[in-house]
């Protein structure tokens, strides 16, 4: 079996996954850390829930390799070149900027996200791809190499910010894989209906 590409995504219960004034300065933008209050602590390190929950975050750091958007990835610089020791993809149709140099697992691919997403299923092996960043999960979903979707849902309204699906190019069907609510989020898999 083929490595399969995985968005893990908390979200708003009316799409958001930022808050407004999302930017360099403040990735996530205003309140982004109530969207994840679910698995990270006060203290900013991610914490193990009891119950299934826990499972979900067991089984989020089982990837291979990461494909994520230039937006986000600048914003985190990164990761400082080191994403738990896997192979970083960034699709972008711009060259890397300066600081990418020094991160070897870094790799930018200007030939789109259906190669981006070839090379690091490549990369992955066995184990999953993690997808991060919205415009990289549509532009996925669009070429029809996402294949599934791990949503946590948050029970919060933001009102505005970064919504996750603001641009599609058409309806896409989804299945439900599994459900696990909790008092915290409702953390729904769906796999892309082909």
């Amino acid at each position: 079996m083929s490595s399969q590409s995985v968005l893990y995504m908390s979200m708003s219960l009316d799409g958001y996954i930022a808050g407004p004034n999302d930017e360099p300065g403040n990735p996530g933008g205003d309140g982004f850390s109530r969207l994840h209050d679910w698995c990270i602590g006060p203290d900013g390190e991610v914490r193990r829930p009891l119950g299934p929950a826990g499972q979900l975050v067991d089984d989020m750091y089982e990837y291979g390799a990461v494909v994520v958007g230039r937006r986000t990835a600048e914003q985190v610089d990164h990761w400082g070149g080191d994403r738990h020791g896997v192979p970083i993809i960034v699709p972008s149709h711009r060259p890397p900027g300066p600081s990418v140099a020094n991160y070897p697992k870094v790799t930018y691919v200007s030939d789109g996200i259906a190669s981006a997403m070839a090379q690091a299923k490549a990369a992955a092996g066995d184990k999953f791809v993690l997808v991060h960043g919205a415009y990289t999960a549509q532009r996925a979903l669009e070429a029809g190499v996402l294949d599934e979707l791990q949503i946590h849902q948050v029970p919060v309204l933001f009102g505005e910010g970064l919504r996750l699906f603001d641009v599609l190019p058409s309806r896409i069907e989804l299945d439900i894989v599994r459900v696990i609510d909790t008092p915290d989020a409702t953390h729904i898999r769906y796999r892309v209906r082909r």
